[in-house]
């Protein structure tokens, strides 16, 4: 080969190497600066050793089996293959150190082939060795189910890694004994009596034998998680059948093992083939053949009466594996109709019945509180704060920065590295509160962040966030766009030391060949003192700092102490419980973890709310340095801990199925429940878990919680429903409320079909969707309350050009009245007689607000006048006459007083031109 190609490949191959080297140098530096460095250390050192382990045994496997052919391939015993051979082209370049050679590089590659795989089982072997017991024991085999979830996986690795040596070493020396002994003369059939290397190729099939009884006793194990029965995990047939015959292949199986050591010492040319056959077709016949016959024949005509306890052992195993076992379960008789004093009794939930969807609120908030094209907001959190002394449910979202809205003049490297670094502040509104043009109702909007509320907010920049991807470099020569001001802008310093100082001209070009950026290594403004920003998306944050935990979907924007953070939810999970019924591929799950991470600094703790959990005892004696005890966290945010909707749709989905403890009616799924339908913009849809403020029955006061209700399968009628409490004393208690059978209450989607009915609303929906808009019905909420029912629904139009959802209207539904009013109060004011007390919208309006309010109310004025809709019109008179009135208290600006005594010309509608502004 041409020396320069040699260069060539030796300089790209270390390239490649110091690329990598790089990488885990700089990820040390960054666990390094979040203070956990022994985390990464643990992980890599860990992934380095299973590796290891893997290269030098199949390194050893392979080339001591190659040196133990060696006489034989050097030195055949046949003659003429001898003569053969070594008369070769190759026959002078094969000599014992060439051959030598080539059993060192080839054993070389393929260990290094397989040792790159293995990597990802790290986490198995730690577990094994700081392994815990559940104190559960398993039914049948009388195992503590830590055996399944930290030991059976260990041992599953260790065979399959034995048995690849094995396999390996076979078709390595089987392969040279073949092509020595093969020639063209051989017979089809007469090839095992002339192939050399017949008592080496015994001794390893013994060994193959030997480790497929080991096989066969991890399988009877296995056999726990069998799909063959009634249900998931061993049945009739597994036990009775399936396990003594693995412990008959295992004898038989160790027997041929035994069989062939003692033969390849008189090696007989039909041992190993015998051997072979005889447990292939002993595993056919025991192994598959009878079972199947004994399940099909004997236990599927008699399934019940023979599968009932293994039933038990599934519905049992599956409620502990989901936490369902401690589920409280009560009766909700529907008794009473909700009154006046009832709902002044229940102000708590009332004052917080969510009007608001956060799928079209998402864009209302974009196009009021966005404010530059570069400011997004990503997603809708719902939670509850203690505002001015009352306790609320809100709405809030973070304002991040989108660096790909940016103008392309605007989209320079300085720009996009050290000028536009963060997001800023926040929006919140309340659930349940509208403006009169259908807006939201913010208690804090606009930059810097402005609020009538005694919400604290001392640092709301967002250098960490859902949408905050790329890196970026702070305590430059460069300030940092901090936020617009007017048609100025508004600039800062970074002032915490968070990120990986750049301390050297060495790491600038550490980091140029990272993110593959030359102009991070020419930059005059970075300085020894800058710090790099990177990996900020919080989603991708905690995955890469503690990969073996499960993330919930949906983290969440907290606001406490002055500061702006996010709260995720965490997860142990396995696919290991025996007996569990397997749901989205786990049969076992814990919300063991809370995360929250700092929105400014970036920094990520792991506080334990579940030290009970068999797994986070297993994690957290691995990792002693990563998880905090649940004390050491804020009561702040401790106030905002939510139950998390994955986890609650998981356990809805299975305890759907699993209330039924009784194995007759589990079996004939005669009280199997599922989750209801709703319309929803249109379409029918599952109804989602949502959170709401409400009071318990037999609480005193309302609390947060996430619900939702249960139908019977293939009905609509609601059969039950079930509630998650949030707050921290009583964080993640379950209690499912079951509607009596006698009881017939309408579920979410003949309540659907209700309004559907209603002439009155469906012509005005009707009305709307032709009128140039688009009609969005929400989220149809089920509320109960004080043993009755209530049901909100709000109506949201959006323009067909426009992107600005409006909350228009209200349906409420409570026994046979069925209303829809402008307003939440409206409505409840139609069906009770009067409306509960609430403050007026325009009390707290902005001068903003307001002005919008007037512009759309006279847009409507005009189109009801071409319509002549001469009662419409007055309507909207009528309130923009309110609403001017409140603007010019606001500015102090008198309004001019009408003059009665002037008579107003009227002028006709068809003489109108609807271009023209009205007077």
């Amino acid at each position: 080969m041409n020396r320069k190609y040699v260069i060539f490949i030796a300089l790209a191959f270390l390239f490649v190497i110091f690329n990598a080297v790089n990488h885990y140098y700089l990820d040390l530096l960054w666990f390094q600066s979040l203070n956990y460095g022994s985390v990464f250390t643990t992980i890599l050192f860990s992934q380095i050793g299973i590796r290891v382990l893997y290269f030098l045994g199949i390194f050893g496997a392979l080339f001591l089996n190659l040196m133990l052919a060696k006489k034989t391939v050097l030195n055949p015993p046949n003659l003429m293959l001898r003569h053969k051979l070594f008369n070769s082209r190759f026959g002078n370049l094969l000599t014992p150190k060439t051959y030598t050679l080539l059993a060192l590089g080839a054993s070389t590659m393929v260990a290094l082939l397989f040792s790159a795989a293995p990597g990802e089982q790290w986490m198995t072997l730690l577990q094994y060795f700081n392994r815990t017991s559940f104190d559960i024991a398993d039914p049948i085999l009388n195992r503590d189910v830590g055996f399944y979830i930290f030991e059976l996986p260990f041992f599953l690795l260790v065979k399959n890694y034995l048995t690849s040596l094995i396999v390996l070493s076979i078709l390595a020396v089987g392969g040279l004994y073949f092509a020595i002994s093969m020639s063209p003369e051989a017979s089809p059939t007469g090839w095992w009596n002339q192939l050399e290397g017949k008592k080496h190729l015994s001794l390893l099939a013994s060994l193959f034998f030997l480790l497929k009884a080991l096989d066969y006793h991890l399988k009877s194990y296995e056999t726990l998680f069998s799909l063959r029965g009634a249900a998931f995990g061993a049945g009739y047939t597994d036990v009775n059948v399936q396990i003594p015959v693995l412990r008959i292949l295992m004898f038989i199986s160790l027997g041929l093992g035994l069989f062939l050591i003692i033969k390849s010492f008189r090696p007989n040319p039909r041992s190993l083939p015998m051997a072979a056959g005889a447990l292939i077709i002993a595993s056919l016949l025991l192994g598959s053949i009878y079972p199947a016959a004994i399940q099909n024949f004997r236990v599927e005509p008699n399934e019940l009466v023979m599968e009932m306890p293994y039933l038990e052992h599934n519905i049992e195993f599956t409620r502990k594996a989901f936490n369902l076992d401690d589920i409280q379960t009560e009766k909700y008789s529907i008794t009473d109709r909700l009154d006046l004093e009832v709902l002044e009794e229940n102000q708590g939930t009332i004052q917080n019945i969510r009007l608001w969807d956060y799928r079209p609120i998402k864009t209302t908030y974009n196009q009021l509180q966005g404010l530059r094209p570069y400011y997004k907001f990503h997603d809708i959190d719902i939670d509850r704060y203690t505002l001015d002394g009352t306790y609320r449910q809100v709405m809030l979202s973070a304002r991040e920065l989108d660096q790909n809205e940016l103008s392309e003049g605007a989209r320079t490297w300085v720009n996009l590295r050290l000028k536009y670094t963060h997001g800023y502040g926040f929006a919140m509104s309340p659930v349940n509160e509208a403006t009169s043009d259908g807006l939201p109702q913010f208690l804090v909007r606009n930059i810097p962040p402005v609020t009538q509320t005694d919400l604290a907010i001392e640092r709301p920049e967002i250098y960490y966030g859902e949408k905050t991807d790329p890196y970026v470099i702070v305590n430059t020569l460069t300030e940092e766009f901090d936020y617009p001001l007017g048609t100025t802008n508004a600039y800062t310093m970074y002032e915490e030391e968070s990120g990986v100082t750049i301390n050297s001209f060495f790491r600038k070009v550490l980091f140029s060949l990272r993110f593959n950026d030359y102009r991070l290594l020419l930059s005059n403004d970075i300085i020894n003192e800058s710090q790099v920003l990177f990996d900020r998306n919080i989603h991708n944050r905690v995955r890469k700092i503690a990969p073996f935990l499960q993330y919930d979907q949906d983290p969440y924007l907290v606001v406490s102490e002055g500061r702006l953070f996010w709260m995720q939810d965490a997860y142990t999970i396995s696919n290991k419980y025996p007996y569990s019924e397997p749901f989205g591929g786990l049969n076992y799950i814990r919300n063991s973890v809370k995360i929250v991470i700092d929105a400014y600094n970036g920094s990520v703790d792991y506080y334990v709310i579940d030290d009970s959990d068999p797994l986070i005892q297993v994690y957290t004696s691995i990792f002693p340095d990563l998880f905090k005890p649940l004390e050491e966290m804020p009561q702040g945010l401790q106030n905002h801990f939510r139950y998390p909707v994955d986890l609650f749709s998981l356990q809805s989905r299975v305890y759907a199925l699993y209330h039924m403890e009784d194995v007759r009616v589990f079996y004939n799924k005669e009280d199997e429940w599922t989750i209801p339908m709703e319309n929803y913009d249109g379409q029918q849809i599952q109804v989602e878990p949502y959170y709401t403020i409400l009071q318990l029955p037999g609480e005193q006061q309302p609390e947060f919680v996430l619900m939702l209700p249960f139908n019977p399968i293939r009905r609509d009628n609601m059969i039950a429903w079930m509630a998650a409490r949030c707050d921290p004393e009583h964080y993640g208690e379950r209690l499912v409320f079951r509607f009596p059978r006698e009881q017939t209450v309408l579920g979410p989607r003949q309540v659907e079909g209700r309004i559907d009915q209603n002439t009155e609303i469906s012509s005005q929906l009707t009305l709307w969707d032709q009128r140039g808009s688009r009609v969005i019905r929400g989220n149809l909420l089920v509320l109960p309350i004080n043993n009755s029912i209530l049901y909100v629904e709000p109506i949201f139009l959006q323009a067909d050009q426009g992107e600005q959802p409006e909350l228009v209207r209200v349906i409420v539904m409570h026994g046979e009245s069925l209303v829809m009013e402008e307003t939440l109060e409206k409505a409840l004011s139609r069906i009770f007689g009067e409306a509960p007390d609430t403050p007026d919208e325009d009390e707290t309006a902005t001068v903003e607000e307001l002005i919008i309010r007037a512009n759309r109310l006279m847009s409507d004025a005009r189109t009801a006048l071409v319509q002549g809709d001469w009662a419409d019109y007055g309507r909207i008179q009528e309130e923009l006459e309110n609403t001017l009135k409140n603007l010019a208290e606001i500015i102090d600006v008198p309004l001019i007083e009408e003059d009665d005594s002037a008579e107003e010309e009227v002028i006709p509608p068809e003489d109108l031109d609807p271009s023209e502004e009205l007077p």
